[in-house]
C-alpha cells in the first residue's frame, strides 16, 4: 500500500501561512533544498487543495503533471485546473482507493483543510514538517479543528541551516 505524507513548512506556532496567504517569512536553505530533492523521487502523486493550488499555479510552482508526477486538486468549485485531474468528491474515499493503486508515495502538499479531512478519514500515514524560527501570532494553521487527537510518533528531527527543525512523524494507528 502507498504510503501518503503531508508535509510542508509551518511557524512555531503552526501557522503555515500568515492570515492573508503571505509566506513570506519562509526560510530556504541548502539543507532544505536537499530534503526535498531526496524526497521527491519517492512519490508520483500531489494532492491539493485548491487554495494551494491556486497560489501553486500563480508561484510557477509544480501544479501539475511534470517528471512522472500526476496532481489531484481537490474542489468542488473549480472548474479548470491546467496539468491537475480535479476531485469534487469525498477525499477520503479517493484518497483511500489511490493508495491502493500501484505506484510510488503520495505527497499531501499543504491545504490545512484538505489535511484535516483525510487525517479524519485516516488516510495520512507520515507527516513532515520544517519548522521556522518564527512566531506570526495569526495565521492559516498547520491542521485546522481536528474532530478528534492524532497520536504521532517521531521518526526523526534534524536541525537545518535558517534555525529550522525537520521533523518527520509516522501516523500511529
Amino acid at each position: 500500500m502507498r504510503t501518503v505524507t503531508y508535509g510542508g513548512a509551518c511557524s512555531l506556532d503552526l501557522f503555515i501561512a500568515r492570515p492573508d496567504g503571505a509566506v513570506d517569512w519562509l526560510v530556504w536553505s541548502d539543507d532544505a533544498n536537499a530534503i526535498m530533492g531526496a524526497y521527491w523521487p519517492t512519490i508520483d502523486t500531489i494532492l491539493m487543495g485548491r487554495k494551494t493550488y491556486e497560489v501553486a499555479s500563480m508561484g510557477g510552482a509544480g501544479a501539475g503533471e511534470t517528471n512522472g508526477i500526476t496532481t489531484y486538486v481537490f474542489s468542488r468549485t473549480l472548474k479548470h485546473a491546467p496539468g491537475a485531474t480535479i476531485v469534487p468528491e469525498d477525499a477520503g474515499g479517493f484518497v483511500r482507493a489511490l493508495k491502493e493503486k500501484p505506484g510510488k508515495g503520495i505527497c499531501l502538499m499543504g491545504g490545512g483543510e484538505l489535511a484535516r479531512a483525510l487525517f479524519e478519514a485516516d488516510v495520512i500515514d507520515e507527516v513532515g514538517v520544517n519548522v521556522h524560527p518564527v512566531l506570526l501570532g495569526a495565521g492559516i494553521p498547520l491542521v485546522p479543528g481536528l474532530a478528534r487527537p492524532i497520536d504521532l510518533k517521531l521518526v526523526s528531527a534534524k536541525p537545518i541551516r535558517g534555525g529550522c527543525v525537520y521533523m518527520q512523524y509516522r501516523v500511529a494507528r
